[in-house]
């Protein structure tokens, strides 16, 4: 048994999968850049008015000044002219500001009769000009190799004028239940069954992380069953087996991988919960294993898979930990590192507590509803009293 220190290093010396895909912008969230992004043009690409209004000369619009409307330049239509002295131009929010103008005059500062405007309120400084480059020039590189994109990047990738972008290919995770209790959900259980839960949760968290799911299904515990989901499934980068990690006569996860060639890195994290958890390797391709208790397989997807889906990407684990005040008492964690879920909130005083699940018990999903921490417990952590302070790791 290891510590989830030294499971975290094996992940960290996995190589990235390192192939590029170029997927439509509108494919893009979520996936992580291969190659920056560069500017492609500058932007705004000429100066644009900020206000509807009209463009002219800052030294012209003295307070009760009159200037001559020359034309109009509607957003998409500039004007061809310049602007002289005494003169204005028309413009709208977006229009490109004419050469000669300096200032826009925003509409509600005027009085208008046909083509002729009054300057009718002071005019300080040169306003309401967006000028050329004021968000980034052409060439500006825009956003790192190795960023996970967001709705906030891509918005920047499309101003930038990318149709396409090069990202790494998405790592495929092929989940695998495992267990003759096992039933999906809708099922009409029989005594003994239960419904195989674990493969929802983890797929939209795989999915979130920047992985892309093969659903093997269940596989009873046979291992010609078992074997056979695995040798159907050759275009998987990383398998979770989840089940059938432990040591019963009725575990063969462990064995069925072996036979295929899969040797071993680590049996067992000292963890809780998740010490069975389990990692081995065969030609580039990597097992995970998770515990088969639902609260065991989420925290240990949490603590282990997500930093292999980010390490395939290129990147390392991007988990957040934040510091909270106990708002319940806490035993002491024994001889294995503990994460338990709890609820993060702020207090009235605006300070971060954190008040712990009352059943921590690994196969209860029920605590995970409204979790969205887990509480780090480091090996032989002493007993905390309320308003001690723990670390959480966040969730969401």
């Amino acid at each position: 048994m290891i510590s989830r220190t030294e499971a975290l290093q094996h992940i960290a010396a996995l190589p990235a999968l390192d192939e590029i895909e170029r997927v439509p912008l509108q494919s893009g969230g979520g996936r992580t850049l291969a190659s920056p992004v560069l500017a492609r043009h500058t932007h705004p690409p000429q100066n644009m008015s900020a206000m509807d209004g009209y463009a002219a000369r800052l030294e012209d619009c003295a307070l009760g000044a009159k200037l001559n409307v020359i034309g109009e330049a509607p957003a998409g239509h500039p004007y061809a002219g310049s602007v002289a002295r005494g003169q204005c131009v028309r413009l709208f929010t977006g229009s490109v500001v004419p050469d000669g103008a300096d200032h826009v005059v925003i509409q509600e500062d005027v009085d208008r009769q046909e083509d002729e405007i009054t300057i009718r309120d002071a005019q300080g400084a040169a306003r309401h000009i967006r000028a050329a480059g004021i968000d980034f020039r052409s060439g500006d590189e825009l956003i790192a190799k190795g960023t996970k994109l967001s709705a906030r990047q891509l918005s920047i990738c499309a101003a930038a004028n990318h149709a396409e972008l090069e990202v790494w290919r998405a790592p495929r995770v092929a989940l695998l239940a495992n267990g003759d209790e096992l039933r999906p959900p809708g099922t009409e259980l029989e005594p003994g069954q239960i419904i195989a839960s674990n493969e929802y949760s983890l797929t939209a968290l795989i999915e979130a992380w920047g992985g892309s799911v093969i659903n093997l299904g269940i596989a009873p515990d046979d291992p010609i069953e078992i074997k056979a989901r695995i040798e159907g499934s050759e275009e998987a980068d990383v398998f979770v087996p989840v089940g059938g990690a432990s040591v019963g006569d009725h575990d063969h996860m462990k064995t069925v991988f072996s036979d295929l060639g899969f040797s071993p890195i680590f049996s067992k994290v000292a963890v809780r919960p998740g010490k069975p958890t389990w990692m081995s390797k065969n030609a580039g391709r990597l097992v995970l294993g998770l515990p088969g208790n639902p609260a065991s397989a989420l925290v240990c997807a949490h603590l282990f898979l997500k930093p292999v889906i980010a390490r395939l990407l290129g990147g390392t684990d991007l988990h957040t930990t934040v510091p909270a005040n106990l708002l319940a008492p806490l035993s002491a964690s024994g001889r294995r590192e503990s994460f338990l879920r709890g609820r993060l909130n702020h207090s009235d005083g605006g300070e971060r507590v954190v008040m712990p699940a009352s059943n921590q018990d690994s196969s209860l999903l029920s605590p995970f509803v409204t979790s969205n921490v887990l509480i780090h417990r480091p090996i032989d952590a002493p007993a905390l009293d309320v308003g001690d302070t723990v670390e959480c790791v966040l969730l969401d």
